[in-house]
């Protein structure tokens, strides 16, 4: 079940959340709540979790023109959530559209849904979420597709290109089940010493202010910094020429590159940078191969970090229940996770940091894992160059 607010801290919603942003586009809206209440399952461990993400296989040289659908995936399980993401290259005057449809355990197909309208620049095509999609069978709230009466047993996805030169080299898409993971049933370590992944550290709290029309810096621009975090980490990232426009702007300020990353992420319809594919698809524009999933736990994160790649984690939870975090509490954040120590507990790269210097927390392991599970079922940034091979997944959700 999810109920984040990407980059808003409970300090500044201590009443509640009394933002800006519509209430029909905000993920984790009360229906959500509401549908994760129904389909709650007996308490049980993160590692019940009913995940499944799939990469489609694309036309050779990837999709280049018109509309492409992919054949119907079956999932295995009933599934009431959906989260697409995709790797493409967006020419100025071009940009693309991803849809969604499914088929419930009726048998019967949904219609498509605009699962996001996607442009990597922002001078001909102002990328967004679509709201407004919300009928019978479910509903989209920003980059997430929930059901609503009834749980969905397959699904398509497909991409039309628009202008000229565009090109989309990777699709797919994570679906899962909600389960209720209270008590929580913390997973066991499988690490024998500490990895830490020495992740360049990024703080947003700097960038406070920096770029209203972006959302202002500091606690929005968590997704951004941490996205730059791990593009940094792989060498990967805007080029000082890029970037120029935001020393010009703000003169001597520290990276410059999250501002860039902020701005290129921005989705016009959310009015935020929070959106998790338009992330990785930013991402993505810079060589790596990237997508959002699910991890079932900390465990299956650990296998990440021992192959060398490190992960982008969305993490919520109340005051006072992740010791070390910068704010009392958040009702939606994202962070690095860079390493392990060597009884488990996480090394983060957490941007919500007074300075880049005091980036790197350690946060106990039961804790950090309940903020993260119950709050977006471990939804993960997978970022790497193709030649990194990911670890196995037996599970069958990356």
């Amino acid at each position: 079940m999810r109920a984040s607010l990407e980059g808003r801290t409970l300090d500044a919603l201590s009443d509640g959340y009394k933002g800006v942003y519509d209430p029909p586009v905000i993920r984790g809206t009360l229906a959500a709540l509401g549908l994760a209440l129904v389909l709650s399952a007996p308490a049980s461990a993160a590692q019940q979790y009913d995940v499944s993400f799939h990469a489609f296989p694309l036309p050779k040289g990837g999709v280049t023109s018109g509309t492409w659908t992919s054949p119907w995936y079956a999932t295995g399980f009933g599934f009431t959530e959906l989260v697409a993401s995709w790797n493409a290259s967006t020419p100025a005057g071009s940009w693309i559209e991803v849809r969604m449809r499914a088929t419930t355990d009726k048998g019967t197909q949904t219609k498509w849904y605009v699962m996001g309208r996607w442009a990597y620049g922002d001078a001909d095509f102002r990328r967004t979420s679509v709201g407004g999609q919300g009928d019978a069978d479910g509903y989209v709230s920003i980059d997430t597709f929930f059901a609503k009466d009834h749980p969905l047993t397959a699904y398509q996805l497909n991409v039309t290109l628009y202008g000229a030169g565009a090109k989309v080299t990777r699709l797919g898409a994570v679906a899962s089940d909600p389960v209720n993971t209270n008590p929580y049933v913390p997973s066991a370590t499988t690490m024998t010493r500490t990895i830490d992944l020495d992740v360049p550290p990024y703080s947003q709290e700097i960038h406070a202010g920096q770029y209203p029309q972006f959302d202002g810096g500091g606690e929005a621009w968590c997704s951004p910094t941490s996205t730059s975090m791990v593009l940094a980490y792989w060498g990967k990232g805007p080029s000082p020429a890029d970037y120029a426009y935001v020393l010009s702007d703000y003169p001597g300020i520290a990276d410059p590159w999250v501002d860039y990353a902020a701005r290129y992420t921005f989705d016009y319809h959310y009015d935020g940078a929070g959106n998790w594919p338009f992330n990785t698809a930013y991402a993505a524009h810079f060589g790596l191969e990237s997508e959002v999933t699910q991890l079932h736990s900390l465990t299956e994160a650990e296998q990440f970090v021992k192959k060398g790649i490190p992960l982008v984690a969305s993490i919520a939870f109340e005051p006072n229940k992740l010791d070390g975090f910068l704010f009392r509490g958040t009702d939606g954040h994202l962070l690095v996770i860079g390493g392990f120590t060597a009884d488990g507990d996480v090394i983060s790269y957490d941007p919500a940091s007074s300075s880049d210097a005091t980036v790197r927390h350690v946060y106990d392991r039961a804790q950090f894992e309940k903020a993260w599970m119950t709050a977006t079922g471990g939804i993960v940034y997978v970022i790497h160059p193709s030649s990194v091979t990911l670890p196995a997944s037996a599970a069958g959700n990356w």
